[in-house]
């Protein structure tokens, strides 16, 4: 009974395999998969030397890709800066008037004009700087005329000229010491105290006073400033134009008298060269900052922004020289938008040489502005600026200027700027001023 059983179980097992051999049989045939695996015709045998081959090709293509690439790359960057060079600039836009009480003049048109200025700093030890502005602009009449104050910060009248405006370069010596050197440059670059903090309009509020003391002109130059970490600070400089026409020459030097036996001096620091030599001594600390300027001018060198009819004859009225000292200091409060605003002063005198007997050798001028900044939106700032133009002591009447204006910032980039300005009696007469702007600054 037993060995029935175990037979018949066993041919029920039996029984129960032969379909599932059959289905295998017609899915996988083993005997083509083991010809197929001896096979090496079929397919390629896998090991560490299949992929390094893989992967070395792949670096290959990659690599001819990448040097295609920096082909590429040098080729742009051949018409590029190199990596220590920079550049800033600006455009502005000044739409204005300008209205005498007395005259009827086509300087009283409006006019709309601009100015376009590029910066570019280099940097060839980390710790030197040779700078160059570019700027071009189409300013005219009285935005370019010192007669009745009009002259503008931003002008430029180039007629649509793109041209190099300042070029000098400077390097350190030591830890404090700079010293710059340029065919381009004015003396305010190289001081070492910053003589005023009110950002100006028309160019007679700029340095506290573009007046004898501070008055400059872009010529050939040279400087050297020490600055202390404690905020000491004192420079020299000097700026001579290397072109002059003057007349014959004086026992004291060559001064343009009269248009008889002109001749034309070619150099520099010469006998026959407008010179301006400046030398100031100052303290700056992060709220404040006092300074001490005397500039020594010689052979008729003049600046007539900050400047009376009057006193500007009182240089060719001499033998040319004069020596102007000028005071300035500045105070800004803890916090912006407040009520309390930063201040700076400005304070000029002059002592001209070799003028006639009877006559007067001095003229003095002052200067104030006051600047509120974030007063209504951040970053804007409300300027007022006021003073006496520099005066001649001879003079009867009382010259005044002053400007006042708002600067709003639409974005990190425009700033939108509505001014008024004018004067009296800058002319020795009784002719007023009052001009209107509106001027729109773009950076980049």
């Amino acid at each position: 009974m037993k060995l029935f059983q175990k037979l018949l179980v066993a041919s029920t097992a039996m029984s129960l395999i032969t379909p599932l051999a059959a289905q295998a049989s017609d899915t996988l045939n083993l005997e083509e998969m083991n010809n197929y695996s001896r096979s090496s015709s079929k397919i390629q045998r896998f090991d560490s030397k299949t992929f390094i081959n893989e992967v070395s090709e792949d670096i290959a293509k990659i690599k001819g890709r990448l040097d295609g690439l920096e082909a590429q790359q040098n080729v742009f960057e051949a018409g590029a800066f190199s990596d220590t060079t920079t550049m800033d600039g600006k455009a502005i836009f000044d739409l204005g008037v300008l209205d005498y009480s007395e005259t009827e003049s086509s300087a009283e048109a409006v006019k709309f004009s601009y100015s376009y200025t590029l910066n570019l700093n280099s940097s060839f030890t980390g710790d030197d700087n040779l700078y160059v502005r570019l700027k071009t602009g189409n300013h005219s009449g009285w935005m370019t005329s010192s007669d009745h104050g009009g002259y503008l910060s931003s002008a430029k009248g180039s007629d649509d000229a793109l041209k190099v405006d300042k070029i000098w370069y400077e390097f350190p010596v030591g830890e404090n010491n700079t010293v710059w050197v340029g065919p381009k440059i004015e003396n305010y670059y190289m001081h070492g105290t910053s003589p005023s903090i009110y950002k100006p309009i028309t160019k007679q509020f700029t340095l506290g006073g573009n007046g004898n003391a501070y008055g400059a002109s872009t010529n050939t130059g040279a400087g050297w400033a020490y600055k202390a970490d404690n905020g000491f600070a004192i420079s020299s400089n000097v700026v001579s134009k290397s072109t002059n026409s003057v007349s014959s020459a004086s026992e004291s030097g060559c001064v343009a008298k009269t248009a008889s036996n002109s001749y034309s001096n070619t150099g520099i620091l010469t006998d026959c060269s407008k010179t301006s030599w400046a030398t100031q001594i100052g303290i700056t600390k992060p709220q404040y900052s006092a300074s001490l300027m005397v500039n020594q001018k010689y052979n008729g060198w003049s600046d007539g922004y900050f400047h009376t009819k009057y006193a500007d004859d009182a240089v060719s009225g001499g033998d040319g020289n004069h020596t102007a000292v000028g005071l300035r200091g500045w105070w800004r409060p803890l916090e912006t938008g407040t009520a309390t605003p930063s201040i700076s002063l400005g304070y000029d005198t002059t002592q001209y040489s070799g003028v006639p007997a009877g006559t007067s050798d001095n003229s003095d001028a002052w200067f104030v502005g006051l600047t509120w900044q974030d007063m209504i939106t951040a970053d804007d700032r409300i300027g007022i600026a006021f003073g006496q133009p520099t005066k001649h002591d001879d003079e009867t009447t009382d010259p005044f200027a002053y400007e006042l204006y708002y600067s709003y910032k639409a974005n990190d980039s425009v700033t939108i700027t509505p001014s008024v300005f004018g004067g009296q009696d800058r002319e020795g007469d009784s002719e007023d001023v009052f001009g209107a702007l509106l001027q729109t600054t773009f950076k980049f």
